[in-house]
């Protein structure tokens, strides 16, 4: 009989956002954009629904974005959503000797690793630094290093150069860029929810600050990339990986077969395009406004305290009291995320989604009133 994986200790590796969302709540949990599908992603959608008789080809997708990322295609490798890169890297690198997850993050990497039997190290980011990472704090022999960018649910967008300080032979480096697309490389636009966003600018800022979807030259870099958060597609499950061909190819032979549906390759098509790179840029520099706006709205409560400077579509606040804060805020219909269950953070800690100005006035507004109440 095989001996069950091992278990972590400490937080709920698998309490997600979604968990705290109910009918009829105000959802600030769950970072994915509620915008309406533009016609250039549903109309490929839905024509894909005429072709399910044939099973699905990843080939016109995987030639798309590895042209988006200036890639060959055979580093590149969809995904069933993200949370399935993760999986595939834990099975496919068993014979990693010193795992090492940078927290706080996304625990979905962590989770993989311990179901794939791996004894997983955590490096803790400490909050007075903002949780900025430190190569330091990273084991020298670490083979196999997980870190987010921005991370999931700190909001921290750690420097490009920081990140490939972790590269080294011998090592594979996992760069979780999930909100990568919901950056901005120019400076934060004022927080007026008024002022107009500069097409200018959306040129301007197309790079996506401080990615490393486009280097080829760090050894053993691995990016996993997400298509749902920005696009609304959380239930068609589309992500990717880019990384070494070698290393794409051990990922891909322990990948089920047919395992993106022919809907969600046509999605990811759809999204490689420059009609989607700019409605991307557009969304981002959207969400910079929205972000500023309620980082200032949150600064009017003194006991709140926003972690660092917020670079995507979430913002995590420090407040005494959050788990009975956060209960309160539900009783009055508004769903946050909770921190406990993020290894590195504690009860006293939330995660809030960045939505339009209207929907933040409500929230600082409800929380306003739960704090003055005491």
């Amino acid at each position: 009989m095989q001996a069950p994986a091992p278990t972590p200790a400490g937080p709920d590796l698998g309490h997600h956002g979604d968990a705290e969302v109910a009918p009829g709540l105000l959802d600030l949990a769950v970072n994915v954009q509620r915008q309406p599908m533009p016609a250039w992603l549903r109309e490929p959608i839905v024509a894909a629904l005429d072709t399910l008789t044939a099973y699905p080809d990843p080939a016109p997708a995987r030639a798309a974005i590895a042209a988006r990322h200036r890639r060959p295609t055979d580093e590149v490798l969809l995904t069933a959503g993200a949370a399935e890169g993760f999986v595939l890297l834990a099975q496919a690198l068993r014979d990693a000797r010193r795992p090492v997850v940078v927290h706080p993050q996304f625990t979905e990497p962590e989770a993989a690793l311990w179901a794939a039997g791996h004894q997983v190290e955590r490096v803790l980011l400490p909050p007075e630094t903002d949780f900025r990472l430190d190569p330091a704090l990273v084991p020298a022999d670490a083979d196999l290093v997980f870190v987010g960018n921005p991370t999931n649910p700190t909001s921290v967008l750690h420097p490009a150069a920081v990140l490939a300080e972790l590269a080294r032979p011998g090592r594979v480096l996992v760069v979780d860029e999930a909100f990568a697309d919901s950056t901005v490389g120019t400076p934060e636009p004022t927080p007026d929810p008024t002022d107009a966003v500069d097409p200018a600018a959306d040129a301007h800022a197309s790079a996506e600050p401080e990615s490393l979807a486009g280097r080829r030259d760090l050894p053993g870099l691995v990016v996993v990339r997400s298509l749902t958060k920005t696009w609304g597609l959380a239930g068609l499950r589309i992500g990717y990986l880019l990384g070494p061909a070698e290393l794409i190819g051990r990922l891909a032979a322990v990948q089920p077969l047919w395992a993106v549906s022919t809907p969600a390759l046509a999605a990811a098509q759809a999204c490689a395009t420059p009609t989607a790179v700019a409605a991307e840029r557009r969304i981002a520099a959207r969400l910079a406004v929205e972000r500023a706006y309620l980082v200032r709205r949150l600064g009017e409560l003194p006991p709140v305290r926003v972690a660092g400077t917020p670079a995507s579509a979430f913002v995590l606040i420090h407040l005494p009291g959050a788990a009975r804060v956060r209960l309160a805020l539900r009783e009055r219909g508004i769903a946050v995320r909770r921190g406990d269950t993020f290894p590195g953070l504690g009860t006293d800690w939330l995660r809030v989604a960045v939505r339009d100005t209207a929907t933040t006035d409500v929230f600082v507004d409800a929380l306003a009133e739960i704090l003055e109440a005491g």
